[in-house]
């Protein structure tokens, strides 16, 4: 490889580590769950997005199994070729179904629908108008449409009307927002925005990933949550989080929304699509998620082990961003502190990851937890104890 290339990338490692940027990954030895093993301890898992407990869950492990006895590894194609199953269609039936859609599409994560969705929707007359939180897989997709970029403030309504009068000259307007913004745990307006919308004559988008499967009281996202089930025009998501937590994304839409996206979305044309395991078992995951009782239970555990997770980081002293998600920014500021304080979490049995920029703001850095409906009352009580134990170490508290 070339020298000078090979120096730069070099010189550039060094640079993001001397600042407190690298970022480390330690390896889980064993299966996804509220208690991991890491380094050959078992510790407490307080950073996936594993939020209905549902990764390791023996109803999903043995439909995967179940799925690769009836059809098989993987496609060896792409899906307008020889890539789709019944079960695939059975599966984006289910979805849609479940988010009072007309169809849904699958995608290899929600990263690729979220790649695929806007040049396949939009053209150079058109206009997106994006929060400026979206996930990076939001920017990235505009980023390949032609369409008019508009930006707007965090969740905040004024902007969002002024960049509505400024697009007014387009042929279409389309709003994209996170549902729930994953590194801050706060909710887009949902029902505010559709009202914009309304106003002027614009679609809705929303990515619902952190939020599928256990926001609004069936768990069908924030569109549930705000009373908008039949005001957001398109929803792309993950199978990767609360449903199950392996891998695949998806649009859930109108019949022609989906059509056209099965004709022209690259990244559905062009890469194979999920294995059958998977598939049949994220069949499984949204039965047990739309089952009013496992289901319904599920949603609850998680909803109370939030609350008394907020509800005593605050009185402790510690700086978290309102809201009721799951989702909970312990704010610390430098890199290096977060990085800091999760090592020190870790010698206390308490698994968490420092994230700062530039996955956060500068200055904004920060530990992020997330609650689980698999976490116990002492589970949360330990984790609380650590908490508090480094904070006062390291006087953030």
């Amino acid at each position: 490889m070339n020298t000078e290339f090979t120096i730069h990338l070099k010189q550039t490692l060094s640079t993001l580590e001397q600042q407190g940027l690298y970022k480390k990954e330690r390896y889980i030895e064993g299966p996804q769950s509220n208690k991991i093993r890491v380094n050959n301890t078992e510790v407490l898992n307080f950073c996936a997005n594993n939020y209905l407990g549902l990764s390791s869950h023996p109803s999903l492990i043995q439909a995967a199994h179940e799925g690769l006895d009836q059809f098989g590894y993987g496609l060896s194609s792409v899906r307008f070729i020889c890539g789709t199953q019944t079960i695939h269609k059975k599966l984006e039936s289910s979805i849609a179904k479940f988010l009072g859609m007309d169809d849904a599409i699958l995608f290899s994560s929600c990263f690729d629908a979220n790649g695929g969705v806007f040049e396949a929707l939009l053209g150079e007359e058109d206009a997106i108008i994006s929060d400026e939180l979206n996930h990076a897989s939001i920017i990235d997709g505009i980023r390949l449409c032609k369409a008019k970029r508009f930006r707007y403030t965090n969740r905040n309504l004024e902007s969002l009307e002024q960049n509505l009068k400024d697009a007014s000259s387009a042929r279409f307007k389309l709003i994209v927002t996170d549902g729930a913004f994953s590194m801050d745990g706060t909710l887009a307006p949902i029902d505010k925005i559709c009202d914009l919308a309304q106003k002027y004559g614009a679609l809705v988008m929303v990515d619902d990933s952190h939020a599928t499967g256990f926001m609004g009281e069936n768990g069908r996202g924030c569109h549930e949550h705000y009373n908008c089930l039949d005001r957001v025009d398109i929803i792309t998501s993950t199978l990767g989080k609360a449903l199950g937590g392996s891998a695949g994304g998806f649009v859930a839409s109108s019949q022609t929304v989906v059509d056209m996206l099965r004709q022209k979305a690259r990244p559905y044309l062009f890469s194979n699509t999920l294995t059958p395991p998977v598939v049949n078992a994220s069949i499984k995951a949204l039965e047990l998620v739309s089952d009013s009782n496992i289901g319904g239970k599920l949603r609850a555990q998680l909803k109370a082990n939030t609350q008394k997770f907020r509800t005593e980081m605050t009185k402790a002293g510690f700086h978290i961003y309102e809201g009721i998600h799951p989702v909970v920014p312990v704010i610390l500021g430098e890199a290096e502190l977060s990085q800091k304080f999760a090592t020190e979490m870790l010698n206390e049995g308490i698994y968490v990851v420092g994230f700062f920029f530039p996955v956060v703001p500068k200055g904004k850095a920060r530990i992020r937890v997330q609650l689980s409906a698999s976490h116990t009352n002492e589970d949360i009580e330990k984790a609380l104890q650590a908490f508090i134990k480094i904070g006062k170490k390291l006087s953030v508290i």
